[in-house]
């Protein structure tokens, strides 16, 4: 039987070396850079991008919905979490707009621009004292951002979705420092719980106008499509994530993950024939090195689940 405030289930423990860890992050990163052969495979069906970031966490939800918080003094921070995930989850319909129009190094350039917003909540949150790593992250973000948002060499319509990409990393960015110091007792599955239902709950009414009252995949093979995508580049990456960066730090956690961009960068290439030249890889190599500089958001402590044996 289930007793108030424990739970029956538990987050395994796993014994990873640093250096499997740090490998184990890198293979996430891969993961989620496939997310654009994913949105444009459904674009090209005609779904709306608040669908699909709602079909990308839908299965994470339903497998994560046992871990949601049950005690009562964890669901304020739970709300919280809610809250940052609706925010992200809005946010992604501007970044998954950017995806079908914009090239993807451009796209993914703006994206991992988030460690800069980060250490910003991080000063205004978290009272995080700002330091040259922060000032130089910012300035090697914005030192991209000029040269990438240049409206001499982008067509309007590129422009245009490029900046509407803009509020993905920021939103990101206010997520981390959520996560990160303002998440209480939560465990990591908890935090990740709470943040997918809120951004479930933010992007089901847009998905819901989109499909015209209707969620559902109108063919087998559109359902097929959900559910690889639901589990390569969310529920089986992000579990794997969880795991490995308590094992090394926010650091290095931060600087393995920057291979989501070069991940976007070969896809875009390899599976979209697109080409990318010395501005492109001159703006990846600054967001980079703003990734790698940017200070970490301090980390509050979370207990680890219990197993508790039914009875």
């Amino acid at each position: 039987m289930y007793r108030k405030g424990m739970s029956v289930f538990s987050l395994p423990r796993f014994q990873l070396s640093p250096a499997v860890a740090t490998l184990t992050i890198v293979v996430t990163a891969i993961c989620f850079g496939l997310v654009p052969v994913f949105v444009r495979e459904f674009q090209g069906l005609g779904t709306g991008p608040a669908t699909i970031a709602l079909y990308r966490y839908g299965i994470s939800v339903v497998v994560l919905l046992p871990f949601l918080p049950r005690e009562r003094h964890k669901w304020g921070k739970a709300l919280l979490l809610a809250g940052a995930g609706g925010v992200v989850g809005l946010s992604l319909i501007g970044y998954l707009e950017a995806i079908s129009m914009a090239p993807l190094a451009a796209a993914g350039v703006v994206y991992m621009s988030y460690p800069a917003f980060a250490a910003l909540f991080a000063w205004v949150l978290l009272r995080q004292a700002l330091t040259w790593r922060t000032f130089a992250a910012i300035a090697l973000v914005l030192g991209a951002a000029s040269l990438l948002l240049d409206p001499s060499t982008l067509s309007p319509q590129i422009l245009a979705a490029l900046l509407w990409a803009i509020p993905a990393p920021i939103a990101f960015g206010f997520l981390i420092v959520v996560l990160s110091g303002m998440s209480g007792d939560l465990n990591p599955l908890e935090r990740a719980v709470s943040t997918l239902v809120g951004a479930i709950a933010g992007l089901l009414p847009l998905a819901l106008y989109e499909g015209g009252g209707s969620i559902l995949p109108s063919s087998f093979d559109e359902l097929w499509l959900i559910v690889l995508m639901g589990l390569v580049t969310a529920l089986v990456p992000q579990i794997m994530y969880t795991i490995a960066c308590q094992k090394i730090g926010p650091m290095r956690t931060a600087a393995a993950g920057s291979f989501e961009l070069p991940t976007m960068f070969l896809v875009g290439w390899l599976v979209f024939g697109e080409t990318f030249g010395l501005l492109e890889l001159v703006c990846a190599l600054l967001v980079l090195s703003a990734i790698l500089v940017a200070p970490a958001p301090g980390a509050s402590p979370v207990r680890e689940p219990r197993v508790v044996q039914a009875g």
